[in-house]
């Protein structure tokens, strides 16, 4: 770090090249690392600590591969050594290019860098040898033990360490006073590479606890969960914002602010996952780290602010907000309702711990709060979706406006003229739903206008035209896919929320329950035993309630560990595009009789598909087609 500062003030490119060489070098240590832990893990090396305690002999290669990011020991480890690798990538991409802002780059990837290490180094060594070998390990928490394991924590915690990347390149511009849109140009892949990795991050943990955790839902605001959707909240913002800097020369304060909260909020996601000051099902173990931990992120907060400061007399806007009804300004309430929900979550989030400060009691704050305040909020995002592409820049006509929403707000009126002939008459859900419509309608009228202006333009087929129009503006088109998918998630999330049914019940074999359209049979069930575990299995046959047809056999698992004595359910689950049949094994009692919960949840299928069509949006949006330099 010093030499990459010193070699910029002092026009020594000698010492800028050596601690470019320097941070390559710590790349390459760190893989070194953390491919040593894979060995030991593989290799049933119990002397080390952290191999006994994370591990076991009869453990799958798929879990003692993921068995290095089940502690946090190994956990800072891949974060450590995630950065390291966005590091070089970063530094070889950019070198000749950000010549001017490398320097301070470098630096400040170095001082994250040096953070992590540091903590493993004193704190949370993952290398700590015991004073005896024992005969096995204790294996990993049964709850870890899915398939989620594998993907869920890397993406979550690789998400949270790629803000760093945007991060350093916005002190990278205070810093060297080169505050033009060379920055932002640069800093905008990065920005929605570490946008993309958080969402995906974001999709697998809410499969997980759907599929696992055996509640019947997908999100329950739990801190580790907030913690994780504060950052992509306010990179969205900054993602959309980047584009009002770039195209008018507004909002470079407000961008700077919005990297540093996403880069200061990504590392207090790490920090409540295994600082122990809140309770989650997600969290490590409490450790004695946390108030260094606080103590970094504050620090590099408020060095980054304090740059910003020192910088502002540069960062005066070239251009004012001419018109309340314009691109921009849809763009700016974009962004306030975005760190809107961004705050409300971050305060419910973290009231516990003033309340206990303050008071001396811990009052959690519920999912109802959550949903109360963010629920309105994100209806408006859903609704200015809609509204937003057909705004002109600079200032736009009433007339104007209305005549392009004729169509998408007709089809809206439709479909809510539909929903009422269909029974679904629950206000909010209506309104939810009338939006979405209206977002799929303006993306639609788009999409059919500027095919066929290319079509007449260039002669091509429809399918061609089409294609050659998302390749010709990615970003334009990419952000489209991106609020079609984000359109999907909220049709899941306004049915599986509004509409679901849920029922408990114990069944003696052949017993029989009723829940919507279905009806269950319990058939009867199994135990396995292996060496560490008794595994219940209860099978249901499924009849279409109304002409009682066989349709599905189910088989729903409740595990027992003897290692960790806790038992585990594993979900039995009927999945269709109108809706899921969840059933959850709850007890088994010794006479055979089983005790269940059962949800219907409609429409979740579209969570998931919404989500996946989201992240595909964002790949197809990171990378420009030549028509594309001026975005949207």
């Amino acid at each position: 770090m010093p030499a990459a500062i010193i070699g910029a003030r002092r026009d020594r490119p000698e010492l800028v090249v050596s601690a470019r060489n320097g941070l390559l070098a710590i790349t390459l240590l760190l893989t070194f690392a953390a491919a040593s832990l894979w060995y030991l893990l593989l290799t049933n090396s119990f002397q080390v600590k952290y191999v006994a305690g994370f591990s076991s002999r009869d453990l799958p290669l798929n879990y003692l591969v993921a068995s290095l990011w089940a502690g946090n020991e190994g956990s800072l480890l891949w974060l450590a050594w995630v950065l390291s690798l966005f590091a070089a990538a970063a530094v070889l991409l950019h070198w000749r290019r950000d010549r001017a802002l490398m320097p301070y780059i470098i630096a400040t990837i170095a001082v994250v860098e040096l953070f992590f290490i540091s903590m493993m180094m004193f704190t949370a060594n993952p290398f700590h040898l015991l004073p005896f070998v024992p005969p096995d390990g204790r294996g990993l928490n049964p709850l870890l033990e899915t398939r989620w394991m594998v993907i869920h924590p890397p993406a979550q915690m690789t998400g949270f360490i790629s803000w760093t990347i945007p991060f350093a390149f916005a002190v990278g511009a205070l810093a060297s006073g080169r505050l033009g849109n060379e920055w932002i140009d640069s800093v905008r892949k990065w920005a929605i590479v570490a946008w993309l990795v958080t969402g995906m991050g974001l999709l697998l943990g809410s499969a997980w606890a759907y599929g696992v955790l055996g509640w019947g839902g997908y999100w329950g605001w739990d801190p580790v969960e907030n913690s994780a959707l504060m950052p992509w909240l306010v990179g969205t913002a900054f993602v959309h914002s980047i584009i009002i800097q770039k195209r008018r020369g507004m909002l470079k304060v407000w961008n700077m602010v919005l990297i540093i909260a996403a880069f200061g909020l990504s590392m207090l996601g790490t920090f409540l996952d295994r600082s122990g000051v809140l309770s989650s099902v997600h969290s490590f173990a409490s450790d004695s780290f946390a108030p260094l931990y606080l103590g970094f992120i504050l620090g590099s907060v408020g060095v980054s602010a304090a740059l910003l400061v020192y910088r502002l007399p540069m960062l005066r806007s070239e251009n004012t907000l001419e018109s309340a009804l314009s691109r921009e300004a849809a763009f700016l309430l974009n962004n306030l309702l975005f760190i809107a929900v961004a705050f409300a979550t971050f305060w419910g989030t973290l009231f516990p711990i003033v309340s206990e400060a303050v008071r001396g009691v811990k009052v959690t704050v519920g999912a109802p709060f959550f949903s109360q305040v963010n629920g309105p909020l994100f209806l408006g995002l859903v609704g200015l979706m809609g509204i937003a592409p057909l705004i002109s820049w600079r200032k736009a006509t009433p007339s104007y406006l209305a005549r392009n929403l004729i169509i998408p707000l007709g089809a809206a009126l439709l479909g809510a003229g539909a929903l009422l002939l269909l029974s679904v008459n629950k206000p909010v859900a209506v309104v939810a739903v009338c939006m979405c419509i209206l977002v799929v309608g303006v993306i639609a009228q788009e999409w059919a206008r500027g095919t066929a202006l290319r079509r007449r333009t260039f002669a091509e087929s429809w399918p061609l035209a089409f294609a050659r129009l998302v390749i010709s503006n990615r970003p334009r088109y990419g952000g489209y896919i991106v609020h079609l998918g984000i359109v999907l998630v909220a049709l899941g999330v306004v049915g599986s929320s509004f509409y679901q049914l849920t029922t408990d019940a114990t069944l003696s074999k052949g017993g029989e329950m009723r829940l919507g359209t279905y009806l269950l049979r319990y058939d009867g069930n199994s135990d396995q035993m292996t060496a560490s575990k008794l595994v219940t299995t209860a099978t249901l046959t499924v009849y279409d309630g109304k002409t009682t047809k066989p349709i599905d056999t189910l088989a729903a698992q409740r595990s027992i560990d003897f290692r960790w004595d806790q038992p585990v359910s594993e979900v039995a689950l009927r999945s269709t595009p109108l809706e899921d049949l969840y059933v959850l094994l709850a007890d088994v009692d010794d006479a055979g009789k089983a005790s269940f919960r059962v949800f219907v949840n409609p429409l979740v299928l579209w969570i998931w598909v919404g989500g996946v069509i989201v992240l595909l949006g964002g790949v197809l949006a990171l990378w420009p087609g030549r028509e594309a330099a001026t975005p949207l």
